[in-house]
């Protein structure tokens, strides 16, 4: 059976509500939103959960909850489009008509890419704070070592909250060092960037908290295998080609990521962009084919960071050019690549790095030195940005 929306709306995450919110507010008709869970996650609270300084609850809502009144919410998932009938069939086989398309559905996990990583944080000595289920787990894994090897590694190219890797590392050297069992476990923090960060500012601040705990940081370097049983993680050094086998007693892993496979199999993809995210003018985040499409968050082209705060950037320049191509108006709005990156460095301390696509520092936060550890800023990532997301931003207000 086919069913029509004037708007659909591919994803119920943080992108595809505050867009669907935000619609709602301009009084949008027929807006629908195509998401398949039962909970909504304010993902940013993970590394939290896994340090320690936040339960898995606090996180997570119902989606029902979160449903911006005046949508229609079908319950299902995405699993092909086509462009060029205005056409979307999901996995229980409805086909979903539309007259305008954003595509939000997040960022896929590829675990697979690296052998022997999905394996692995199913043993008792590795985990990871990108799955739900798995972040109180690396929590546990923290507060019960006492001696031993502690690897934390971070994937080359895109993937959600590029400082995420670091920030568990941090947290979990703190409360090592707190409880007085730091000098007692080595801390190895594999990056596959040529810096700590890519602002030389926040990358000098990074080093000196690594150098503070004593994190030995391998630098153009990534987790190639891993061998769960015998708890062993292979790293490269990407500069010279170099192989290390490393043993560790816990291990913090992220997966590779990509852009979900019926959108890297079908003609929303970039086709220059072999992790297949949908192709967008990074200005207008207009499908630069076709001209009925939007895309924004995760599974978008456009080359700045994956996080909340470049989709509470980018949400506004979506619906006012998706509003204007209705009016038969061109789009102008214009997004300008602005993300921001709350990177906890301790159990009570925050830097925050804010970018546009000029790679320039943008502070929003006047008279404030955000390239230096404070506490003030670790009660904005713990309260202040939570109450922002649910509050605010979810509902169409920020």
């Amino acid at each position: 059976m086919t069913q029509h929306s004037k708007i659909l709306v591919i994803g119920g995450g943080t992108a595809g509500i505050t867009v669907a919110a935000r619609l709602r507010r301009a009084n949008a008709p027929g807006v629908t939103v195509l998401e398949p869970s039962q909970t909504h996650y304010y993902q940013p609270l993970w590394t939290l959960v896994g340090g320690g300084r936040a339960t898995l609850g606090e996180s997570a809502r119902r989606e029902a909850s979160v449903m911006p009144r005046g949508t229609r919410w079908i319950k299902d998932r995405a699993t092909t489009v086509d462009p060029a009938a205005h056409l979307v069939t999901t996995a229980d086989g409805a086909r979903l008509e539309y007259d305008r398309l954003v595509v939000c559905p997040g960022i896929q996990l590829d675990w697979h890419r690296v052998p022997g990583m999905a394996e692995a944080v199913r043993t008792p000595y590795a985990s990871s704070n990108y799955l739900p289920e798995l972040a109180s787990k690396t929590w546990e894994l923290i507060r019960g070592l006492r001696r031993g090897t502690a690897v934390f590694t971070m994937p080359s190219g895109p993937i959600k909250c590029g400082g995420a890797p670091q920030k568990i590392a941090y947290l979990a050297a703190d409360h090592w060092r707190r409880q007085g069992v730091l000098k007692d476990i080595r801390v190895v923090l594999v990056l596959p960037t040529p810096a700590m960060f890519a602002l030389p500012a926040f990358s000098e601040e990074l080093a000196r908290v690594a150098a503070r705990y004593g994190i030995e940081v391998r630098l153009n370097s990534e987790l190639t295998e891993v061998d769960g049983d015998s708890r062993k993680a292979v790293i490269v050094d990407n500069a010279d080609g170099s192989r290390e086998s490393i043993g560790y007693d816990l291990l913090h892993t992220v997966p590779p990521q990509s852009a979900p496979d019926w959108i890297k199999d079908g003609p929303l993809a970039d086709p220059d962009n072999p992790a297949g995210y949908v192709q967008v003018d990074k200005y207008t985040l207009r499908h630069e084919r076709h001209p009925d499409v939007f895309a924004l968050g995760d599974a978008g082209s456009t080359p700045n960071s994956k996080t909340g705060a470049a989709v509470r950037k980018q949400a506004p320049v979506v619906v006012r050019n998706l509003l204007a191509t209705m009016a038969g108006r061109e789009p102008t709005a214009r997004y300008d690549g602005y993300a921001s990156c709350p990177i906890t460095t301790a159990q009570d301390r925050m830097l925050l790095a804010e970018f546009d696509y000029t790679m320039r520092h943008t502070p929003s936060i006047p008279l404030i030195d955000t390239t230096r550890e404070r506490r003030d800023m670790w009660y904005l990532k713990r309260y202040g940005l939570p109450f922002l997301y649910w509050r605010l931003m979810l509902r169409g207000l920020a």
